[in-house]
């Protein structure tokens, strides 16, 4: 969902709950309470769409080939040794 659709989306919802607690004779207090939690639980369930759409996302051949980049090629026989800051 692209963010545009989303803030329409947030804001039809929010008029619809503003409406409602208008014609429900609430004051302008609970109208505003009610707007805030309707507004957070909107937010709350758009960050997790998003966050469950990249977590189940394949990756792409590039990000295969970054991983593969990163691997440390070593000779044989040869050790890897930290002695940067060492006092031997």
């Amino acid at each position: 969902m692209s963010l545009p659709k989303f803030i329409v989306g947030m804001i039809f919802a929010l008029s619809i709950v503003a409406g409602w607690s208008y014609v429900d004779g609430a004051s302008l207090g609970t109208i505003l309470m009610r707007a805030v939690i309707c507004a957070v639980i909107i937010q709350v369930g758009y960050f997790l769409l998003v966050f469950a759409m990249i977590a189940r996302s394949t990756p792409t051949p590039a990000d295969k080939i970054r991983e593969a980049d990163r691997g440390i090629k070593v000779a044989e026989g040869e050790k890897l040794t930290a002695r940067r800051g060492s006092l031997r």
